[in-house]
C-alpha cells in the first residue's frame, strides 16, 4: 500500500514540476512550486523521517512559497486576474 501512495505522489510531484515550467502565471508557478515540496513532505514521512519532513514542509513549502510571492510582489508581476480579451493587464 506504502509502495502505491509513494508513487502517486512521486507522479503528482512530477506534474507539477511540468507545470512549473509551463505555465504563463507567476502565481500560479508559485503554487506548483508549493506543491512539488509538500509532495516531498510527504515521501520523507514514508519514509518514516518526521524531523526532516517537518523541515521541508516548513522551509520547501512554507516559507520558499511566501518568499517567491513576496518578490513577485516586489518586482511587479503579481497578477491574478486576466482582462476580457485573454491577456493579463500590465
Amino acid at each position: 500500500m506504502t509502495a502505491w501512495v509513494a508513487l502517486v505522489v512521486v507522479v503528482l510531484m512530477l506534474v507539477a514540476a511540468v507545470a512549473v515550467l509551463r505555465l504563463r502565471s507567476f502565481v500560479a508557478a508559485v503554487a506548483a512550486t508549493s506543491v512539488v515540496g509538500l509532495g516531498l513532505t510527504v515521501l520523507f514521512v514514508l519514509l518514516q523521517a518526521p524531523d526532516v519532513a517537518m523541515t521541508e514542509a516548513a522551509v520547501g513549502a512554507g516559507l520558499s512559497g511566501v518568499i517567491l510571492a513576496l518578490a513577485l510582489r516586489r518586482l511587479g508581476l503579481w497578477r491574478i486576474e486576466e482582462t476580457r480579451g485573454g491577456r493579463e493587464d500590465a
